[in-house]
């Protein structure tokens, strides 16, 4: 006769129970990261901007006479006692330093020539407003004559100038003059300035996405900014030197902070990101993206700025769609 076992609850001990399989992945947190705000682009404005207090200048420039005195003081004695110590090697030196104070001459006077030129472009440019203001056709004539002056020892400019002269003569109109004008000289000129700034907004926002050192991207932005400002000069025939392209950098960022166009907008990503998808990016991602896009807008103030005639209405490039052009491949590369 079997014995049937017992029957009862059965307790199970679930803590040292084997956990089941995890078969896919826990979902990522939705973290709402701090918004890039251009830290890189809006540092490199102010130290563009900064202007020394008065006694700040006339400490430099004190300190700037006394060693100019010293150092030609010394270099005076160091070639008088090589010419008595050993006559042909101080001559030799003698010959070197006049050398050296002529190219100083040299490049004081070719920085003077430059910041001529960008006077002259200035005035250009207020000339053509002028007449177009006044309808003045005879007015509108002389400014298309220093127009074919400025590019008249550029090859790039040639089709242009000449398509300028055979049509000038059927504009009975300074707007009409002025209007051919821009569209048959200065616009190839828009095109070559408008691939500098795409190709300094890329490096920007690359340079601060990839690179994270400290200032680094302070120092990338400001050098690209700095060398697209000096770019865009040249094209429209400019050719500042360094102290012009200082001070066209000085003009450009102070225009763009009294305006308040440093500050990064919603509206200036959009069309690269789409909605607030730039919230969810990498930090430093987010803030290449946003130095980059500024850049532009630095671009395009550059351009309004070394232009020798004022944007027609309608005519005048948009950041958004720089930024458009030179970040939409960079940012698709990334995601």
């Amino acid at each position: 006769m079997t014995k049937t076992p017992k029957t009862g609850p059965v307790l199970f001990d679930l803590e040292d129970a084997p956990a089941p399989p995890v078969t896919e992945a826990a979902p990522v947190p939705d973290t709402d990261l701090p918004a890039p705000t251009g830290a890189a682009m809006q540092m490199a404005a102010r130290v563009a901007t900064r202007r020394p207090a008065r006694l700040t200048r006339l400490f430099w420039g004190v300190t700037m006479a006394l060693l100019t005195a010293m150092i030609s003081v010394a270099a005076w004695d160091f070639v008088n006692a090589w010419i008595a110590r050993a006559p042909v090697i101080g001559w030799i030196f003698a010959a070197l330093s006049i050398t050296f104070v002529t190219l100083l001459l040299i490049m004081a006077l070719r920085e003077l020539a430059a910041l001529r030129r960008l006077t002259r472009i200035d005035g250009l440019r207020h000339a053509a407003a002028t007449a177009l203001e006044t309808h003045d056709l005879k007015s509108a004539r002389a400014v298309v004559d220093r127009l074919d002056t400025l590019y008249r020892a550029r090859p790039d400019t040639e089709w242009g100038r000449t398509r300028l002269a055979e049509l000038r003569g059927d504009q009975m109109d300074a707007a009409g003059l002025l209007a051919l004008a821009e569209n048959t000289l200065v616009r190839p000129l828009d095109r070559a300035a408008e691939r500098e700034v795409e190709a300094a907004a890329r490096q920007v926002a690359t340079v601060t996405a990839l690179v994270p050192l400290a200032l680094a991207d302070v120092a990338a932005a400001l050098t690209a900014n700095l060398r697209m400002i000096r770019r865009i000069a040249e094209i429209y025939g400019g050719r500042g030197g360094l102290l012009g392209s200082w001070r066209l950098t000085r003009a450009v960022m102070t225009h763009l902070v009294a305006t308040g166009a440093v500050a990064v907008g919603d509206d200036l990503l959009e069309p690269v990101l789409g909605g607030s998808i730039l919230g969810k990016l990498s930090r430093r991602f987010g803030e290449g993206l946003v130095n980059g896009a500024l850049t532009a807008r630095v671009g395009v103030a550059a351009m309004e700025v070394c232009r020798p005639l004022a944007y027609l209405p309608g005519q005048r490039p948009k950041a958004r769609g720089l930024v458009k052009q030179a970040l939409g491949g960079l940012f698709q590369s990334k995601t």
